[in-house]
């Protein structure tokens, strides 16, 4: 794997997720309640054995690089193994990165001075667990000089996803962005291959694509809409990888760039058998941990704490309150006589007493005063906060009440 330099991509604005990334990276968007976006990439890197990652940031960066280095600061730099965030330099031109196919152009000089056999291109924004090595493996296999991790997903989903024709060998012939007519997959006419953003290239031909795709006036710089079909045009050897079919770990994958995917990923989390497992000890998943006392739920009276199908995370406390299908994140306050379903409250979050929240994402440091309802009136709700398209309330960071 020390033939393999990764690069993941980290500088979007995030503005689909907006509250959320108002102030923060898409990629440092709290999840799970105790981790961030990013961690799930990372997480897979780290057990892939991938030792030699770049994490390209741009846009409100700087909570994202604080976490990276207060958590993952887990390899050796004497052995050439590095988790290094780059912000983005303008070292090409004037222009800040223009696509993603870009954002890996203006970095060139890092795959020329590490000079790899293979260079593995990841987003920093979705949930999964991947073990890459596999791709790796059937990259060489297929004596490819590009592959492009695929999901399939029914063909009523297609106007979500960038569409990868394949034919019956898995060779890529051709791309469609987010189409209302899609190619299908050959073995399964109901089904497409989904791009999940995860390109891995032999490093002489990406070199050679992107210098090609800079010099076009009238590019996206992107990899699926320009770089894909350039190099299918060629006839070069594109192939598109099963994740579902190869992956031991889960099926599971999410991208959350928007607000409803965010919530609907928070959710996965809980209940009796979540969809996505956090607690899979042969795949662990890799955070920032701070220094909080354990959990504490304690009754009021006649009131006693209840937490069902719910994770909570270190150092809330309880009190007297009931937490149902939510995720807490850390140092979050309940206290007596209040409810909490169907929720995401992030750190700091106070819920005052007899306070009522349904199906709502609570930023950081939010103090939710007594007796207040959220979640139970659309039209109060919207005055107030952002809803989403299927009316999730968000209140956003330290929001005042």
């Amino acid at each position: 794997m020390r033939d393999v330099l990764t690069f993941i991509l980290a500088g979007g604005k995030g503005e689909r997720l907006d509250p959320l990334t108002r102030d923060r990276a898409k990629p440092a968007v709290p999840f799970g309640g105790i981790y961030r976006i990013v961690d799930f990439a990372l997480s897979n890197c780290v057990n892939s054995g991938l030792r030699r990652i770049f994490l390209l940031t741009q846009y409100k960066s700087f909570s994202l690089q604080r976490h990276i280095l207060e958590g993952w600061n887990i390899y050796s730099n004497q052995l050439r193994e590095f988790i290094d965030v780059v912000p983005a330099q303008q070292r090409i031109s004037s222009d800040w990165y223009r696509g993603t196919a870009d954002a890996i152009y203006q970095n060139l000089n890092m795959i020329q001075d590490y000079d790899p056999k293979l260079v593995l291109i990841l987003a920093g924004d979705h949930i999964y667990k991947m073990d890459y090595r596999k791709m790796i493996e059937y990259h060489l296999t297929k004596g490819a000089d590009m592959t492009v991790s695929c999901i399939q997903t029914p063909k009523s989903e297609a106007d979500l996803f960038g569409v990868v024709e394949a034919d019956q060998n898995n060779m890529v012939t051709g791309f469609q962005e987010k189409p209302q007519k899609p190619k299908t997959i050959p073995s399964d006419p109901g089904s497409i291959f989904g791009s999940m953003g995860i390109y891995l290239f032999n490093a002489e031909v990406l070199l050679n694509e992107l210098k090609i795709d800079a010099s076009k006036a009238d590019s996206n710089h992107d990899f699926g809409k320009n770089i894909i079909p350039q190099m299918v045009q060629k006839r070069l050897k594109v192939f598109a990888y099963d994740f579902a079919l190869e992956n031991d770990h889960s099926t599971y994958w999410r991208d959350i760039g928007t607000r409803d995917a965010y919530y609907q990923a928070n959710m996965d989390l809980v209940g009796a058998e979540p969809q996505f497992n956090l607690y899979e000890k042969s795949w662990p998943l890799r955070t920032y941990h701070h220094q909080y006392p354990p959990i504490r739920v304690i009754s009021v009276g006649d009131h006693p704490g209840a937490i069902i199908n719910s994770i909570i995370s270190g150092g809330c406390v309880i009190e007297g309150a009931e937490v149902n299908h939510s995720v807490l994140s850390s140092n979050v306050y309940i206290k007596n006589k209040a409810r909490v379903a169907g929720s995401v409250l992030m750190e700091g979050v106070v819920v005052g007493e007899g306070a009522q929240i349904q199906n709502a994402i609570i930023d950081k440091e939010v103090v939710i005063p007594p007796q207040v309802k959220i979640g139970f009136d659309p039209f109060l709700d919207r005055q107030r906060f952002v809803l989403t398209t299927s009316c999730i309330v968000i209140v956003a960071k330290k929001t005042s009440l």
